[in-house]
């Protein structure tokens, strides 16, 4: 299967840096709002690290709603991602507000995806990421034979420790409601630096006919 997979780049951290990845055929930025994370934007973000003409996401973990709300307003973000226990009431609060909601679940072979019933009218996507006790994601990947079992209607990111030689095995997954990939650790020289050159060939190779 081949189709046009949408390009998330997470954890932008330094202006100078998105900047560069900005110029790339990526579709959606993510910055992280969560302390115990490497890729935390900081308590005093540089304001410009925010004026990417690209959408953008802000990243939240079990986070205040009407802080959220907030921020999002303030750094004109198109989505917000919700990485925690966050309720479906949550998740209808936040995309009244005109926002679209990514609402993140971690696989692992035991995952129930009924689970996911509850949620189904009240966000945007799902992203899939690797089950695991690190705050802020592990690098890892889950078992993506596992997304065979997910058969609702809302489409979703593949996320958790894709890295630059997994372009032709992504390219090759076949599952309708796969919308979009989300390229974090993977293709960084250090947290939050993203190295331009393994996400430019690897979007060329995922563009490629």
């Amino acid at each position: 299967m081949v189709k046009s997979l949408k390009i998330k780049v997470c954890g932008m951290k330094f202006t100078e840096n998105r900047n560069a990845v900005e110029k790339l055929p990526v579709d959606l930025l993510g910055y992280i709002f969560y302390p115990p994370s490497k890729r935390y934007v900081g308590e005093n973000p540089d304001t410009g690290l925010f004026g990417s003409g690209k959408p953008k996401a802000g990243v939240f973990m079990d986070e205040n709603v009407f802080e959220m709300l907030a921020l999002a307003k303030n750094l004109n973000f198109e989505y917000v991602q919700l990485h925690g226990k966050e309720n479906p009431k949550t998740c209808k609060i936040i995309r009244a507000q005109g926002l679209k909601v990514i609402k993140a679940f971690n696989l692992n072979e035991a995952f129930d995806f009924a689970l996911l019933k509850t949620y189904e009218k009240t966000v945007d996507y799902f992203l899939f990421d690797t089950k695991t006790n690190l705050p802020g994601g592990s690098g890892e990947k889950f078992d993506w034979s596992i997304l065979e079992k997910y058969e609702g209607e809302i489409p979703f990111f593949l996320s958790g420790g894709i890295q630059p030689d997994d372009a032709e095995k992504i390219r090759g997954l076949d599952h309708r409601q796969l919308f979009g990939i989300d390229l974090n650790s993977g293709f960084e020289d250090e947290p939050g630096v993203k190295n331009i050159e393994k996400l430019g060939n690897f979007i060329k190779e995922m563009k490629a006919l």
